[in-house]
């Protein structure tokens, strides 16, 4: 079979090491300029060469993006950012522009491209003429329903990639002019305010004191939410429709986020490479799913349009389990050196995750800061010493169930 490879969001270098740390096969970062997550912490040129050497030293691959739209004034920029950045030899780099596109087969030839979904390719004759551009792999429109996808794939040798997790857009491919028309933040550029999580209503012209909402509930209304994207369950027939490169949304999120999905999704991915005639769904993978920070999930588009059920009544994330903790190093005794992430006390139950499904649910004994001297509470950002779970590692993670749920 392919490599299917498993692909994931690093918002800074921290979360890179989270993705590679749980199972990704390769990650997408954001740079200095030309990314769509302005908001993100994204890497300066420090910060891509550490994560280059990391990658390589990993065995892993490294993607950056530089998939805004660019307008007049801006293309000298990105001649400058393109010629700073060729040395690091990145595996590739995901485009949206034809205009980006064309100068970096003009100053760097020899680089990968993959073409980003905000390019909304949706036929083989489109993937033809992108693959005559100059580019290697297309991240197909999340719009195309799993037959679509096969039929693609049947008629192209270029490598395809698809979401499988994680938030969606309410306009077609992400391409929203919402956020640049009210706040004069572009959507395009990387800047998008979200607007359409905002509440609204109707007013009729005579009355334009008087609002009247469209449909009411205790949390307002909400008319243009997405649901979030979960195809756990689907991979086999992604898979077989021809997809290559599992991707991951996220580089606004969590380590924590990162670190669930991720090792759901590679425990998932494993499972089917080792026998996939006798692959099945585990239940655990979609508890875990549910223990992070999500709107409503649902399957897309992916089995047809009429039944798509995109929009959300309910804006509201759901979150059950808090994020406590990473650990930063293990003794041999099984004493470990924990950063807090969020207030914890001794004698409180949390669950230690790790790579590769590993779990552990433990109470917290005595706690200790790094002095020796003893504490009743681990506040965000200390650093503790307390006995962990047999087999806990560096960089595994603390969490507890929510004491309120939403």
């Amino acid at each position: 079979m392919d490599k299917i490879e498993l692909l994931a969001p690093a918002g800074n270098y921290e979360k890179l090491l989270t993705a590679y740390d749980f199972g990704a096969d390769a990650a997408y970062v954001g740079g200095e300029l030309f990314g769509l997550r302005a908001m993100a912490g994204n890497f300066d040129y420090e910060d891509l060469a550490r994560a280059r050497q990391l990658a390589a030293d990993r065995g892993r691959r490294l993607y950056l993006t530089l998939n805004a739209y660019l307008v007049p004034g801006q293309l000298d920029d990105l001649a400058r950012y393109l010629e700073k950045i060729r040395p690091l030899d990145l595996d590739a780099y995901i485009i949206s522009d034809p205009g980006v596109l064309s100068m970096v087969r003009e100053l760097d030839p020899q680089r990968e491209i993959h073409l980003s979904t905000q390019a909304n390719t949706t036929n083989a004759r489109a993937v033809r003429f992108w693959q005559q551009a100059g580019v290697g792999r297309v991240n197909l429109a999340r719009e195309l329903t799993l037959d679509e996808i096969s039929v693609i794939s049947g008629s192209t040798d270029v490598e395809l990639e698809a979401f499988v997790h994680g938030a969606m857009c309410v306009a077609y491919s992400g391409r929203c002019l919402l956020s640049a028309s009210m706040t004069d933040r572009s959507a395009n550029a990387g800047a998008c305010s979200h607007p359409c999580r905002w509440n609204y209503a109707l007013v009729e012209e005579s009355r334009p004191d008087q609002s009247f909402p469209v449909e009411e509930d205790s949390h307002g209304t909400y008319i243009m939410n997405s649901r979030d994207l979960c195809l756990v369950e689907y991979l086999p027939q992604l898979i077989g429709a021809g997809v290559r490169s599992l991707k991951i949304e996220g580089r606004m999120k969590s380590r924590y986020y990162l670190a669930v999905v991720i090792r759901v999704y590679r425990a998932a991915l494993d499972r089917y490479l080792e026998n996939p005639d006798a692959w099945r769904c585990d239940p655990l993978w979609l508890e875990e799913l549910d223990k992070v920070s999500h709107r409503p999930y649902d399957q897309g588009f992916l089995f047809g349009r009429q039944d798509a059920r995109i929009h959300s009544a309910d804006s509201h994330y759901q979150r059950n389990y808090d994020f406590v903790g990473q650990v930063v190093a293990v003794d041999s005794d099984g004493r470990g050196l924990v950063e807090g992430k969020n207030r914890f006390f001794p004698g409180e139950q949390l669950e230690l995750l790790g790579p590769g499904m590993r779990q552990a649910e433990f109470e917290v004994g005595p706690v200790c800061n790094e002095t020796g001297e003893k504490l009743d509470v681990v506040q965000p950002n200390a650093r503790v010493l307390f006995n962990l779970p047999g087999g806990a590692e560096a960089g595994d993670l603390l969490r507890r169930e929510s004491v309120a749920k939403d």
